[in-house]
């Protein structure tokens, strides 16, 4: 079931708020970026993302098809989400689960993870191991 959450970076400067449903699979990817800033995503629909603050605070950096959009405060560098233009679902936004305000640890633990072979741009098939995802 959608619910708003609402996020930020770390310093605040970037807020947030996204439509998840939390119940759904949320996604570890194996690319490059996302095992480099262990990247946990939660998938917000484009009307269902709303940036509340901070606009000019985000930095984007763009690699390899330069389609998606990794975005991280100038301030703080975290990555709060991402926007992906060229995904299976087509454009939606990537929401850092780490970044959601008000969820226990026991909450987050009970988010289903799907682990995806970003790697080798097999989108519907995990990756041989990602257990370290």
């Amino acid at each position: 079931m959608l619910k708003t959450y609402r996020g930020s970076c770390h310093c605040g400067a970037v807020q947030f708020e996204a439509e998840l449903d939390l119940e759904q699979d949320s996604y570890r990817c194996n690319c490059s970026i996302c095992r480099r800033t262990r990247f946990w995503v939660a998938v917000a629909r484009p009307e269902g993302f709303r940036l509340l603050a901070g606009a000019d605070m985000l930095s984007e950096y763009r690699f390899h098809s330069r389609k998606n959009q990794h975005l991280f405060c100038k301030h703080c560098g975290v990555r709060a989400f991402g926007i992906g233009n060229d995904t299976p679902i087509g454009t939606m936004y990537g929401v850092n689960i780490g970044c959601l305000e008000g969820l226990s640890e026991e909450a987050l633990a009970r988010i289903p993870i799907r682990c995806v072979d970003g790697l080798n741009d097999r989108w519907q098939t995990a990756p041989a191991f990602c257990a370290h995802l």
